[in-house]
């Protein structure tokens, strides 16, 4: 190797040793614990040094305005809010990472949310799922019960746990303001009537009366009927009751495993025949006025790629929208929802999504059908009035 080679390497080394990247995200304490060993994975491959800092999206929100207006950022690689970095992206705040990354190496659909047509502007990086029916191990070995594989099955082992001594029904039912009711009507949505009717119903293109729609909801309200829904209850309460006993299976998102004695004791399935779930993940972008930008191209593509996610999921609590990433490195209770969204779309959660008064109008209907099922017809007028208009 000739002297200027190597003194062209030691230069380049120089000036990247000299770079030093901002990311900006919202966790704290464990999550940024967890967090910080992929940060220090990319420095180890890469010799360019990176700073993490905190900030909640409410103070990004309020912030990053005033900031691009001057042409600055405080960060080189920000995690903010989908609806954000759409916005910002289409006034030219924010560098298109079309050509960055390989759109077909994630999850489909989890980058839907931070595309303007063709051209994305933000990554999606790991997030939390609410694939299914979570369940205790032991509960389901003590009394001889299996995962289900199809409708039928779904309904037998209903009524077989609605048959075992000091059950209060098979299903936990958890309420709040309401979102944890929501959740569940979402996922009987998007398995009866496909992914495309989630979307639909958010970009108002079809009716909360249609056919799709209202078949869905026979499949839930023939459940609450048969009363194998328990009473709304706290959602946190509840979940202490499901864990002790009193009830057999309980809908709920993935961040579920770490509210629990033992995780390793937790299993989940999804209605037999679903394609799709609701995936909240976390989403970052490059500003335009970073003084870094290859550098800070390359790390958002590690962050969000397979290499970056695969540290990030070993730390527990995690999802990854890259695909390709072996599920050696999840822990167990992760694995088995990783398992699950193999191959389904990636969907955003309806209510958030609409938002305004379709929302609290959602979650106020939804008490109403868990304690008459049939007001159904009601409860559906009343959710196309609220509905927004195709946009």
């Amino acid at each position: 190797m000739s002297r200027w080679i190597v003194l062209s390497l030691v230069l380049i080394s120089a000036v990247l040793s000299a770079v030093t990247l901002t990311i900006i995200g919202p966790w704290a304490g464990a999550e940024m614990e967890g967090f910080m060993p992929v940060i220090r994975e990319f420095e180890r491959q890469t010799g360019i040094k990176v700073e993490y800092k905190i900030y909640r999206a409410e103070d990004l929100a309020n912030l990053l305005p005033a900031q691009f207006v001057a042409r600055r950022t405080p960060g080189d690689v920000i995690f903010m809010w989908a609806s954000f970095i759409r916005e910002y992206g289409q006034k030219g705040h924010i560098i298109p990472l079309t050509n960055v990354i390989d759109q077909a190496k994630y999850l489909p659909g989890s980058l839907d949310a931070v595309m303007v047509g063709k051209e994305l502007y933000g990554v999606a990086y790991t997030g939390k799922v609410k694939p299914g029916f979570w369940y205790r191990k032991s509960f389901f070995e003590k009394h001889g019960l299996q995962p289900p594989k199809t409708w039928e099955e779904f309904v037998a082992l209903l009524e077989k746990i609605k048959n075992i001594p000091g059950i209060k029904a098979p299903i936990a039912s958890g309420d709040g303001v309401g979102w944890p009711l929501s959740d569940v009507t979402e996922h009987f949505l998007i398995t009866f009537g496909g992914p495309e009717l989630q979307l639909d119903l958010i970009e108002g293109n079809t009716r909360w009366d249609s056919y799709a729609v209202k078949n869905a909801f026979d499949k839930l309200t023939f459940l609450l009927n048969k009363k194998y829904f328990g009473e709304p209850t706290e959602w946190t309460l509840v979940l202490k009751q499901w864990w002790n006993g009193d009830y057999g299976l309980y809908f709920m998102g993935s961040w579920i495993t770490g509210m629990v004695d033992n995780s390793s004791d937790l299993g989940v399935f999804s209605l037999p025949g679903a394609r799709g779930v609701v995936f909240g993940a976390d989403y970052a972008f490059v500003p335009k006025y970073t003084q870094y930008p290859e550098e800070a191209k390359k790390l958002i593509a590690w962050l969000s790629g397979p290499q970056g996610q695969a540290v990030q999921v070993k730390q527990g609590g995690h999802i990854a929208t890259a695909v390709g990433i072996d599920l050696s490195n999840y822990p167990a209770v992760d694995r088995e929802v990783a398992k699950i969204i193999q191959g389904v779309t990636a969907l955003p959660d309806l209510d958030d999504s609409i938002g305004g008064e379709f929302q609290p109008a959602f979650w106020d209907q939804l008490k109403l059908l868990w304690v008459q099922p049939n007001r159904l017809n009601d409860v559906i007028e009343i959710l196309q009035q609220k509905a927004p208009k195709k946009r």
